[in-house]
């Protein structure tokens, strides 16, 4: 790297209070625990740190995305994941307490908004707000049911990520942003929110989570313009990792930049661990900005 970029990268020269992982790229890579992802997490740990891990993938619940890290070596339950849906649910308790929902989603993210007391509907005249998700059943009838009920009942639209496709190990998948884009696109709409990453909705349940300031936090993740920008959106320090999704050279000149840049997780610990407690006193380490 030349120029602004060289100062970030390196490790950390601290322990944060609070981590923010992301999954797949950082932690895993499809069913592969990623090298040293066990043994940094467990350090971190050990240290007093407290760590929560994000995903904007809401196809699986929180609770299975804690049985896969278990399955894989990182101990985890359900309280230390949040996800695109738990964003979703956050806010509209929010911003619409006693809406009725339409949701073009997966059962499994019907069924989450079912179990946090949401009301649903499949009639677009009963429905306040359309909830957008990545749907691997979306059709021509549920494109209509959104338009009906965000063009001639008024409701608002609220979706759970920006992605436009999902890498998978075959290419990829349409994503939320695809759903959304039809509906928004027939029904002149636009949403209100997407509260996944990289949105201050999603920073601000992980901070709930952690029950942190944010600038005793450090977001961990393989992406500039989700995991990176939401780390920034909140004034987190941002670690990007370079086991996934982005280069050494994508860096450079790129409109977000992260704090430090490191090769794996094995950089993510100082050298030298500071003899100072962990906690909050030690303020916002330096980097560039």
């Amino acid at each position: 790297m030349s120029g602004g970029n060289a100062r970030s990268l390196g490790r950390p020269g601290r322990v944060y209070p609070g981590y923010v992982f992301d999954l797949d790229g950082t932690v895993y890579l499809g069913d592969e625990l990623l090298p040293h992802a066990a043994e940094t997490i467990e350090e971190l740990l050990s240290l007093g740190s407290r760590v929560v891990y994000v995903t904007n993938k809401p196809l699986e619940t929180a609770a299975q995305y804690a049985y896969k890290l278990t399955h894989l070596g990182v101990p985890t339950i359900r309280a230390d994941v949040v996800t695109s849906i738990d964003a979703l649910v956050e806010y509209l308790a929010r911003e619409h307490p006693r809406a009725t929902l339409l949701a073009v989603a997966e059962q499994s993210a019907i069924d989450e908004l079912a179990r946090a007391g949401f009301r649903l509907t499949t009639a677009p005249a009963q429905a306040e707000v359309v909830v957008v998700s990545f749907d691997r059943t979306f059709n021509y009838e549920k494109l209509n049911a959104a338009f009906q009920a965000v063009r001639y009942g008024g409701a608002s639209i609220v979706a759970t990520n920006p992605d436009p496709y999902c890498p998978t190990p075959e290419g990829g998948l349409p994503d939320c942003a695809a759903m959304l884009a039809a509906i928004e696109a027939c029904s002149g709409a636009r949403a209100e929110a997407v509260v996944g990453k990289p949105s201050v909705h999603m920073a601000r349940a992980l901070l709930r989570r952690l029950d942190m300031p944010a600038q005793d936090v450090a977001v961990v993740g393989d992406r500039l313009l989700t995991d990176m920008a939401m780390a920034r959106s909140l004034g987190m320090t941002g670690v990007l990792v370079l086991t996934g999704a982005t280069r050494a050279d994508g860096v450079i000149g790129a409109p977000v930049q992260p704090h430090y840049v490191i090769e794996s997780l094995r950089d993510l610990v100082p050298e030298k661990i500071p003899h100072e407690e962990v906690d909050g006193s030690r303020g916002h380490e330096s980097g560039p900005r």
